[in-house]
């Protein structure tokens, strides 16, 4: 994410003097709730969805993690690319290529 984007949700929470709010609990709560809201945009069809809304309720999921990420102390990039180092070792391409199974079934 860009820093001016960054910048733009930490000034909306000041501005708003919600922080105050955003313990980790609640944060977590809060990308749940979104991400259920996000999930409703298809609950009925999977190709049939409103982009838009679709759109907002992703960035809803986003703000609040990084709402989550400043409230902790954590960088995006360092998390990220820690799991994906991870993710390369449970799911190495030649075992996983093309395959829906759990690592621990390849």
């Amino acid at each position: 994410m860009k820093q001016t984007t960054i910048d733009r949700i930490r000034k909306f929470t000041d501005d708003r003097d919600w922080d105050q709010f955003h313990v980790p609990e609640n944060l977590a709560k809060s990308i749940v709730i979104e991400a259920a809201e996000l999930l409703e945009c298809f609950q009925w069809s999977g190709t049939d969805y409103d982009l838009e809304h679709v759109k907002e309720e992703l960035a809803d999921v986003i703000v609040y993690c990084q709402n989550l990420l400043d409230k902790l102390g954590l960088d995006v990039d360092d998390i990220v690319n820690s799991k994906m180092t991870k993710n390369e070792a449970k799911y190495p391409v030649e075992k996983a290529r093309g395959r829906a199974a759990k690592y621990d079934e390849l």
